[in-house]
């Protein structure tokens, strides 16, 4: 990610590329979920027949009628899909019904944890972390009330965090590169302070040796399966829920929800309800959308597929006020006074307009010389909305090139062109290799969007209606055209 600091003498430039991720929140900010081809089956035309299905999603199946789950009413059956495993419908299903009910008392969540034997000791961790530790302990237990479903779990998906030292070569150049490595050094700290304060302290609780892979495996399991945006739910898998796929075809989110109804034969409880976004005829695959605010990259990060969909290629640009620049605690200020901070962070989509405060930030963190008295406290309350103009011909000039030296650095790290990209695309690609050449190709093509856009604000650079000239006519003191009225005051200025 190219990052842009403010210097000494009010000038700008490019530092090294940092990783960002909008913090780890990484739980917490995960959507819906998604499966990644867990199971390969030939085909599947009746659930109950066909033993090309495996067993071990037969044994699921049995499990969810055991517990009330599914029945012969239920409108939906698992099947083989071409993304590996999914549901499809049974019968006609209109948009809005309901396809699938599970009670909360099946949910894996931290209420699941608290009420577990390793409750009392997790109280005190992130709730992730917390329920990372139940999903392993409960995967290796025999009489775990989710044995069945865990024997459908994949072991791996083709999330970037497991590929190899060689599959990750090929998204060099990329943003996606470093978040990728920083989660997973991120993950790998996580594991050995839980082994070193938790996991090894308690043999009793956890006999079964926990390695880093078995935590990197509850940490991909969490990350995209685990929905989050339930009433009153911020981390919660459900079971049969995460063989639903998504599709860039439905255009909402308002799927899944959590109601009070029968859960089972003899008891009420909470439950998971969730609706078909769109109208299905029998056979056809159920979807819903995972997210639609997620990038190409966040999307491989977490599920391990991409969407053919340019406008899901994006690039984020970061801006950092410097703590070298002399009007640094004035900066700061101002920026946090306007929902911004020492360092802020925007992402860029292909074929969208710059997000807001982006150019109002640049020209903050570039502002100096005869500029700064935007600064003086007179100006505080003021200062943001006459940075949402164009200052002076200087300032606008330098966000500018420095913008334009950003992206031709980020452009230049990268070791293929967006032609050799394309043509790659024109042949037979294995899964991961089609993700790296569709996120460094979407990287590029951003990068080329915001370089062009810089470009023709300079070349607008003289036409611009800068701070003085607008205050001036504020005052009745400039002409339309921009000439200064009066001798005396042309003379001043």
């Amino acid at each position: 990610m190219a990052t842009i600091y403010s210097a000494c003498s009010g000038t700008a430039f490019l530092s090294p590329t940092i990783f960002h991720n909008k913090g780890f929140s990484f739980i917490a900010k995960v959507p819906p979920l998604h499966l990644k081809k867990p199971i390969h089956a030939k085909s599947l035309t009746s659930f109950e027949t066909d033993i090309s299905l495996p067993p071990a999603v037969q044994t699921f199946w049995q499990w969810l009628q055991k517990e009330g789950v599914v029945s012969n009413k239920t409108p939906v059956k698992p099947s083989v899909v071409p993304e590996g495993l999914g549901l499809v419908a049974v019968k006609d299903v209109s948009r809005n019904e309901v396809v699938l009910q599970v009670p909360k008392r099946l949910w894996i969540n931290p209420d699941a944890v608290a009420a577990s034997d390793i409750g009392s000791l997790c109280s005190g961790l992130k709730p992730w972390l917390s329920v990372a530790l139940f999903l392993i302990r409960e995967r290796s237990m025999d009489d775990s009330v989710w044995k069945n479903y865990f024997g459908v779990l994949p072991q791996e998906t083709d999330s970037t965090i497991y590929w190899s030292e060689e599959e990750l070569l090929e998204l060099q150049g990329t943003q996606l590169l470093n978040t990728t490595l920083s989660v997973k050094e991120y993950v790998k700290n996580e594991f050995l302070r839980l082994e070193k304060e938790i996991i090894l302290p308690n043999k009793k609780l956890f006999p079964s040796p926990i390695t880093l892979d078995d935590f990197s495996w509850a940490f991909g399991i969490l990350r995209s399966r685990a929905f989050s945006r339930l009433r009153n739910e911020n981390l919660v898998i459900i079971p049969l829920a995460d063989f639903i796929n998504h599709s860039a075809r439905v255009t909402t989110a308002d799927h899944a929800y959590e109601v009070k109804g029968a859960a089972g034969f003899f008891s009420r409880d909470y439950l998971f309800s969730l609706r078909s976004p769109l109208s299905l005829k029998a056979g056809d695959q159920v979807y819903i959308q995972y997210d639609l605010n997620k990038s190409n990259a966040e999307l491989a990060l977490d599920y391990g597929f991409i969407e053919p969909n340019a406008d899901r290629d994006a690039y984020t640009l970061t801006l950092q006020i410097s703590e070298s620049d002399p009007f640094f605690d004035d900066k700061l200020d101002i920026a946090e006074s306007n929902g911004f901070g020492e360092t802020a962070y925007f992402d860029i989509f292909f074929n969208r307009p710059l997000p807001t405060g982006l150019l109002t930030y640049l020209r903050l963190v570039a502002l100096g010389g005869t500029d700064a008295f935007l600064l003086e406290s007179l100006f505080r309350n003021s200062v943001w909305g006459h940075l949402e103009l164009p200052v002076s011909r200087d300032n606008e000039e330098l966000i500018c090139r420095v913008v334009r030296e950003a992206c031709k650095s980020a452009l230049s790290g990268y070791h293929t062109t967006i032609e050799g990209d394309n043509k790659l695309k024109e042949t037979s690609l294995d899964s991961r290799l089609a993700i790296a050449v569709g996120v460094r190709e979407g990287e590029k093509k951003v990068l080329q969007q915001i370089d062009e856009i810089f470009k023709e604000k300079e070349l607008e650079l003289d036409q611009l209606a800068y701070y003085q000239e607008r205050r001036l006519k504020d005052l009745g003191l400039c002409g339309e055209a921009g000439e200064i009225i009066g001798g005396d005051l042309e003379k001043f200025f």
